[in-house]
Formats: C-alpha cells, sequence, structure tokens
C-alpha cells in the first residue's frame, strides 16, 4: 500500500492525498514502514557513491571515503532524516490551530512524509555523488515538493483553501530552515570526515 501511494502522490497529488487522508495510519506505522525505508535510499545510495566512485565537485577528481568512515556518516545522515521528518511535523501540529485545522499529529507526519517523498527519492542522485549534479536533482525535488505541499495542506490539514496558501507558506518556511539546517550538519560532518579518512581516486 505504501508503494501504491508514494506512486500515487506522484502522479495524481490531489486524488491521491484524499486516499491517504481516509486511512488513517498511526505515527508508529508512519515512521517504521514508510519513513524508515525513504530515510535509507538517500543514506545507502551516498554511502555506496562516497565509497565506490567518489565524490567530486566539478567532475574532475573523484575522493572516495573509506567504508568505516563513510558508514558512520551515513548512519547519522539517516537518523537525521528522522528527527527532520518527526520535527517539521510536530511544527505543523503546533501551527495548525492558528489556521483552524482539526488533524492529529499522525496526519501532519503523513503529509510531511509524502510532500518529502520527491526529497528523498533524490537521493539516488547520491549513487554518483557530484555536487553540481545533485544540486540540480534536489532542486527539481524540492519544487515538486513545494507543489505536493500546497495541494496536500487543504486535504490533509482540512483547512480552506484560502488559509490554506497561508498556512502551506508557513510550513514551507519551517521546511526550508529545517532543510538548511540539515544541509549544514551535513557539510560539517563530512568536511570533519573526510580530511582524515579518504583515498584517493
Amino acid at each position: 500500500m505504501f508503494i501504491q501511494h508514494m506512486m500515487g502522490i506522484l502522479y495524481h497529488p490531489k486524488t491521491e492525498w484524499g486516499v491517504i487522508k481516509n486511512e488513517h495510519y498511526s505515527a508508529t506505522h508512519v515512521f517504521m514502514a514508510q519513513i524508515s525505508i525513504l530515510a535509507a535510499i538517500p543514506a545507502i545510495s551516498l554511502f555506496i557513491g562516497t565509497t565506490q566512485i567518489g565524490w567530486s565537485i566539478t567532475g574532475g577528481e573523484f575522493v572516495k571515503l573509506q567504508t568505516s568512515s563513510a558508514m558512520m556518516a551515513a548512519v547519522a545522515f539517516y537518523f537525521a532524516m528522522w528527527i527532520s521528518v518527526g520535527l517539521i511535523a510536530y511544527a505543523i501540529r503546533w501551527m495548525e490551530k492558528t489556521y483552524g485545522g482539526e488533524a492529529a499529529y499522525e496526519d501532519c507526519l503523513l503529509l510531511t512524509t509524502f510532500t518529502a517523498t520527491p526529497m528523498f527519492l533524490a537521493g539516488l542522485a547520491g549513487l554518483y555523488p557530484m555536487l553540481w549534479l545533485n544540486v540540480m536533482v534536489v532542486l527539481a525535488a524540492l519544487t515538486y515538493s513545494i507543489y505536493l505541499l500546497y495541494t496536500g495542506v487543504p486535504i490533509i490539514m482540512q483547512i480552506s483553501e484560502d488559509r490554506a496558501f497561508l498556512f502551506a507558506s508557513s510550513v514551507l518556511t519551517v521546511g526550508l530552515c529545517v532543510l538548511v539546517g540539515l544541509m549544514v550538519t551535513t557539510v560539517i560532518l563530512w568536511s570533519t570526515v573526510i580530511p582524515l579518512n579518504y583515498i584517493s581516486g
């Protein structure tokens, strides 16, 4: 069912949001059956890419990470994504009352998870970790995630169209702040690991 929803949210989001809303998933189910899988995509892709191909800024010289170092970075990144999704869902739950929402935390978590699905899938670009390529893929995924957010908020949060736009804009601001924080943490982590644990390729 999760795969079906994931494909549906990519191809016909407005219809799929309604189906998702009516199925009433628990927070535990969302974390264990959905986020656990989605968060693994970029973590595993980056692990494979940085150890087998190596990372590069321009596509010139590639630098490979040692397996042990790449594993630590991938695991840390994996759990950082879990925390990020949970924090955004909590922020949505906290803000919704201001906009007349009537959704439970589980609904907020579903909105966050499926909205972020393109971003998680964009993690496949980590299999070939060239900076400019990865940035382009992530930006394309971010654009579609924003579209999913604006179509999903009025359905999942049960907010009128006029208020939904403002609410979605607030959620977008929170999401971008968390995304920037995640990116900064990743850069700090990798800048600490890479200088000491690399293999020239």
